[in-house]
């Protein structure tokens, strides 16, 4: 039957002629992208290959050259008539036949078959799934972009773990948690279009989607041929879906080789030195994050505009960037108020990677631009877990003062009930509302790692990591500082995506879960007048001209979603 459709070319003939297998609209533009890349991958190989480990080449075994940056080569422009399924296949590519996400593929050994065999084969996939196909990456590429990769490409590369991939016992999908499906849509709907992708996602998000549940599964064969194919189409050199992939395969392979005992711990690269540093050019370049700030001291300036002495309790004094604005702005007063600022560290925090001595010397420096700004300002540091927190502690002066605590980007880092049964959490908001403050200046990403089950984690966090990726394309093109930006990205999503239980640090919630708990410790939500918006507007008008970056006053006026191309991304609110 002259169909036109190339069912029998590609191996997909039924038993009698003309009998042609249907297949649906993804599964031909995962076919054609396999095609689209083994047109570029097959080579004569005249030697044996050695063992590649995880860091080989640069971003753990991902192509970093600009052919594989190319989207329309990479969606199948052109059908590549290479038959998928032929004998002799998978010897002349290196690579194994595709396997659907959803075929049926029982992971427990046969008797037959001992495990230790299985994992030979295992490795042997992961050797293919990592064997660099092409030479050496050309310098940059076809996006021109100009950011140095080198903090980038070595942080995907710190993401995943050496150990190859053991046969692990099937599990079952996991289910959400009874909290997770009513947090989730209470957030903020308005603000932000769903956290879940969009009806009809880009293909290769798609077979992003389709491994997390091949590897949810316990489906190993299906999780390395899809690996096989997306590891082409990542590339940590291209315009921001390519670095996307390249985020989101690092994360699958990390979730595929847990580190194994007596490895490094998990989370040492989010606890490092560099991870502090790459945190806070975040913060200075993404104007999500950026505007966050701006807000928090918006909304402190309005709080005190008739205080005369202010005590701000500061969780995440970070390089004192913060101040600088908000003391010039204090110093225009006419009659300035003098400052306290209590740095609280928490010992017991793995984001405690700045000493106390550092902390006093970003203390110097903020005392230093009062000084210059005619602000009079006491800095100190104190070191104290959530259950330590009092008034004397902190050393307020009730009756005498404007107390102000300040918590952005804070809170998705303190674990919950989920993961230990003392809750910091709400043990932290339990003791900051006891101290009785003016205002509680908040900030938070909007998207829910917290509750959700692995393959909602991924979903969500190809849609926001993905939307900030361009966003900062957008904003810091030309930085020399992006590379470290997008690294604290990339680490930052790696571990919600990849990791469970204590080792998943990254825990954000969505504002309408933030809103039912600062509510059940007892804080009210503050209205966000035009003395916290206009300034935010203003600076996105004045330094941030593209048109993508929005700005919108939601839930009443209680919050304000900071976002690209209408996904909200950061919320900013203030409570009392």
């Amino acid at each position: 039957m002259a169909s036109g459709f190339p069912g029998r070319e590609l191996g997909l003939g039924g038993n009698g002629e003309g009998n042609l297998l249907k297949r649906t609209l993804l599964e031909m533009e995962r076919q054609q992208m396999q095609h689209a890349i083994l047109l570029r991958s097959v080579r004569l190989r005249t030697q044996a290959v050695p063992s590649v480990s995880m860091f080989d080449p640069v971003v753990g075994g991902l192509s970093c050259n600009s052919s594989s940056a190319a989207a329309p080569e990479l969606m199948g422009s052109s059908l590549s008539s290479v038959d998928c399924s032929e004998p002799g296949f998978t010897a002349r590519t290196g690579l194994p036949p595709p396997v659907s996400a959803t075929a049926t593929v029982n992971v427990a050994a046969p008797e037959s078959r001992s495990s230790g065999s299985m994992r030979d084969q295992l490795r042997e996939l992961e050797r293919r799934l990592l064997l660099d196909e092409e030479e050496e990456a050309e310098a940059s590429a076809p996006s021109g972009s100009a950011v140095t990769h080198a903090e980038w490409g070595e942080a995907i590369q710190r993401l995943i773990s050496p150990p190859p991939p053991l046969l692990p016992p099937a599990v079952s999908r996991p289910s959400p948690s009874p909290t997770d499906s009513s947090s989730s849509t209470v957030s903020f709907a308005s603000c932000s279009p769903p956290s879940s992708l969009p009806s009809a996602p880009p293909p290769s998000r798609q077979i992003l989607l389709d491994t997390a549940t091949a590897l949810g599964e316990g489906n190993l064969e299906a999780v390395m041929a899809n690996l096989a194919v997306l590891k082409r189409a990542a590339n940590p050199r291209g315009d921001p879906e390519h670095r996307l992939r390249a985020v989101m395969v690092a994360a699958l392979l990390s979730r595929l080789n847990h580190p194994q005992v007596g490895s490094s711990h998990p989370i040492t690269d989010l606890r490092s030195p560099e991870h502090f540093k790459a945190t806070q050019m975040l913060y200075d370049l993404s104007p999500c994050f950026k505007l966050g700030f701006v807000a928090a001291s918006s909304a402190i300036l309005e709080a005190t505009k008739d205080e005369s002495k202010i005590h701000i309790v500061d969780f995440e004094v970070g390089l004192g960037g913060q101040y600088a604005a908000l003391l010039l702005a204090l110093a225009e007063r006419r009659c300035p108020p003098s400052i306290r600022v209590t740095a609280v560290a928490d010992p017991s925090s793995p984001f405690t990677n700045i000493n106390i001595g550092d902390m006093r010397a970003v203390g110097d420096r903020i005392k230093n631009l009062a000084e210059r700004a005619g602000v009079r300002l006491r800095f100190r540091v104190v070191s104290l877990r959530a259950a330590e927190l009092d008034a004397a502690s902190l050393g307020c002066e009730p009756g005498e003062e404007a107390l102000v605590v300040n918590l952005p980007f804070v809170l998705s880092r303190v674990p919950d009930e989920s993961v230990s049964p003392d809750n910091p959490r709400d043990e932290l908001l339990r003791r900051v509302r006891a101290l009785r403050p003016h205002l509680v200046a908040l900030a938070e990403q909007e998207i829910n790692t917290n509750t959700a089950a692995f393959p909602a984690r991924l979903a969500e966090a190809c849609g926001h990591y993905g939307a900030l990726l361009e966003s900062l394309e957008a904003a810091a093109r030309g930085s020399p500082d992006r590379g470290w930006a997008e690294a604290c990205l990339a680490r930052r999503a790696v571990n919600a995506v990849a990791r469970e239980g204590a080792e998943r640090v990254e825990r954000c919630e969505v504002f309408g879960k933030w809103r039912a708990r600062m509510s059940m410790a007892g804080f009210q939500p503050v209205p966000l007048g035009p003395a916290v918006v206009e300034p935010v507007k203003a600076r996105v008008a004045s330094t941030f001209s593209n048109p993508g970056f929005t700005v919108k006053e939601e839930a009443g006026g209680l919050a304000l979603g900071l976002g690209w191309m209408g996904r909200v991304l950061t919320v900013a609110s203030t409570w009392r």
